[in-house]
C-alpha cells in the first residue's frame, strides 16, 4: 500500500510480580508501531524464560497459561516490524544470549546502518549468527568484548555500532536502557509504585497506570537496579536529532513528546498546511485515521467542521485471502467506504498525513469521485517524501517514492487530484515550535524530505568505517 510502515516497540520492566502481565499490556499500547511478532522474556531470579509468536499481542499473549510461562519480577518486550531480516519467528525479539558473566536479553527499536559491515566483519572472525536481524549484531558485539562488567561490554558494543536504536537490555541484575547519540529514536521512562519501567511511548505507561518520569536523553544508558537508577553518557555531547515521523506518523496521538501531545503536534502542521495551501471547498475530509488531527487543526484555522466523507472499517485484518486480481482490486475498500451521501455533488478537500508511493491514494481519490465528488482537492501535512529510511522506518527505495521520480504537477496527475499541495518545509518546522529549520545543524532528523542525513550509511564493503565513527563519535574505538 501507500503509507509508511511503522517501526518497533519496546517495553521493560524492574522488580513487579506481574511483569510479563504488565509488558503484554504495554506492548498491547504500542502495538501500532510493529504487527509482525511480539515477544517477551522474563527473569525470576535464577533463569530466563522467553516466549515469542507472530501476530499480534492479544492474540498471543491474552491467555494466562501462555503468561504463567513467563515468571519472575522483570521482563521485557518487544513488537516486530520487520525493517531488517525476514518476517521469521526466529527473526522475532527479544533475543536472548548466554554470555560468560551471566544471561542478558535485548530487545531493539530502529535499524542499524552499518550492519552489513559488522555482521561481515564477525562472521570473518568466528562468530556465527542465527537470525537475519541487525539486532543480533548487538549481541555479537557484546559476546565479543573483553571487558568485565557487562556495562562496559555493552559500551564496548555501542561505540562500533551506527544508527537510530532504543535498547532495552535485560540482565542478571539489571534493566538498562539506551538511546542513540542522536535521539533518533525514542525511549522513555516511568514508575509504577517502586518499579521502573522503559518504553518506547508514554501511552505504553497510560495503559498501566504508570507514572512518566522523562524521556532517556540522547546518547543516554540508563542502569536500573534494586538501587534505583543510574544514568551514563558514555558519548560526547551532541544536540539531539529526533526522528520527525515520530511526530507527523508513528507515535500514537495520546502520546506525550516534549511535554506536548502528539495529537497537539499534528494539528499544528493541519493549521500550517490551511495557511499555506487553503482553497474554497464545501467539506474537510480527513483520510482515516491517519489525516483526522490534521484535518481537525486545519478546519479549525478556517473555522469550519471536518465531516467524515470516508469511514474507515477497524475490523480488517492482515491475513485476509486475496485469492485473484478482481479481488486485490477491491482491496482498499476492505478498510475505506465512501460516505455517498454526504459527498455527492461536493468539493472537497481530502487531507492526509503523508503520501509515500501514492498508490492508496489514486485509490481513494478515485472512490470518491465514482461515489459522486464534484472536486478533490487534495491536502498533505507534511513534505513530500524525496529519500528513503535507513534507521528504522520501512520507506520503499527511492525509485517508488512518488516524490522522488515526479514533479508536484506529475503527482497531482498521478493521484488524478484537482489541486495537490503538500506542506512546506518551513511550515513543518513552524508547527513544531521553531521559526526556522536550521540549516547548519537541523532539529530533527528530517532526511526522508531534505536528503540531509545525520549519519551516512555504510555498505558491508566500505573501507571508510572507522572514519565515519571516529567523525561521529570524536573519539576512538
Amino acid at each position: 500500500m501507500g503509507k509508511l510502515k511503522e517501526e518497533c516497540g519496546v517495553f521493560g520492566i524492574f522488580n513487579n510480580k506481574d511483569a510479563a502481565a504488565l509488558t503484554a499490556l504495554g506492548l498491547h499500547a504500542l502495538q501500532h508501531r510493529g504487527q509482525e511478532g511480539c515477544g517477551i522474556v522474563s527473569f525470576d531470579g535464577k533463569q530466563f524464560f522467553a516466549e515469542r509468536r507472530l501476530g499480534l499481542v492479544g492474540d498471543n499473549f491474552t491467555k494466562g497459561k501462555v503468561l504463567k510461562k513467563l515468571p519472575g519480577n522483570h521482563s521485557i518486550g518487544h513488537n516486530r516490524y520487520s525493517t531488517s531480516g525476514n518476517n521469521l519467528i526466529k527473526n522475532v525479539q527479544p533475543f536472548y544470549a548466554d554470555l560468560h558473566n551471566g544471561g542478558l536479553s535485548i530487545a531493539h527499536n530502529g535499524n542499524l546502518s552499518n550492519a552489513l559491515y559488522l555482521r561481515k566483519e564477525l562472521v570473518k572472525n568466528g562468530s556465527i549468527f542465527q537470525t537475519t536481524s541487525d539486532t543480533e549484531t548487538i549481541v555479537q558485539l557484546i559476546a565479543k568484548s573483553k571487558r568485565p562488567k557487562i556495562i562496559d561490554r555493552i559500551i564496548d558494543a555501542l561505540f562500533k555500532i551506527q544508527g537510530g536504536y532504543a535498547l532495552t537490555i535485560l540482565t542478571n541484575k539489571k534493566l538498562i536502557g539506551i538511546r542513540d547519540p542522536f535521539g533518533i529514536r525514542p525511549l522513555v521512562i516511568g514508575k509504577l509504585n517502586k518499579s521502573y519501567i522503559l518504553a518506547s511511548e508514554t501511552c505504553a505507561l497510560d495503559i498501566i497506570g504508570a507514572k512518566f518520569i522523562r524521556e532517556v536523553e540522547n546518547g543516554e544508558i540508563v542502569v536500573i537496579t534494586n538501587d534505583g537508577l543510574e544514568s551514563i553518557k558514555p558519548f560526547p555531547k551532541i544536540k539531539s536529532r529526533p526522528c520527525i515521523f515520530e511526530y507527523i506518523y508513528f507515535s500514537r496521538p495520546d502520546s506525550i513528546i516534549n511535554n506536548k501531545s502528539i495529537y497537539e503536534y499534528r494539528k499544528k502542521l493541519g493549521a500550517e498546511l490551511a495557511k499555506e495551501s487553503h482553497i474554497d471547498s464545501d467539506l474537510i475530509v480527513p483520510v482515516p485515521d491517519s489525516g483526522v488531527p490534521a484535518a481537525i487543526g486545519y478546519a479549525e484555522k478556517i473555522n469550519k467542521n471536518i465531516e467524515l466523507g470516508i469511514i474507515r472499517n477497524h475490523y480488517v485484518g492482515r491475513t485476509f485471502i486475496e485469492p485473484t486480481q478482481q479481488i486485490r482490486s477491491l482491496g482498499v475498500k476492505l478498510k475505506h467506504s465512501i460516505n455517498k451521501s454526504l459527498i455527492k455533488n461536493k468539493s472537497l478537500i481530502l487531507i492526509d498525513d503523508s503520501l509515500v508511493r501514492g498508490t492508496t491514494s489514486v485509490k481513494i481519490v478515485k472512490m470518491l469521485y465514482d461515489c459522486g465528488a464534484k472536486e478533490v482537492h487534495m491536502r498533505i501535512a507534511s513534505p513530500p517524501i524525496k529519500y528513503p529510511d535507513f534507521y528504522g522506518v520501512d520507506t520503499p527505495d527511492i525509485n517508488e517514492l512518488l516524490a522522488s521520480k515526479f514533479s508536484l504537477e506529475q503527482m497531482r496527475k498521478f493521484v488524478d487530484a484537482k489541486t495537490l499541495q503538500f506542506l512546506s518545509i518551513e511550515g513543518l518546522y513552524k508547527s513544531m515550535g521553531y521559526e526556522k529549520r536550521n540549516s547548519t545543524y537541523p532539529q530533527f532528523t528530517d532526511h526522508c524530505f531534505t536528503g540531509d542525513y545525520p549519519i551516512k550509511p555504510i555498505d558491508a564493503n566500505d573501507k571508510s568505517f572507522k572514519e565515519n565513527q571516529l567523525s561521529l563519535l570524536g573519539q576512538k574505538l
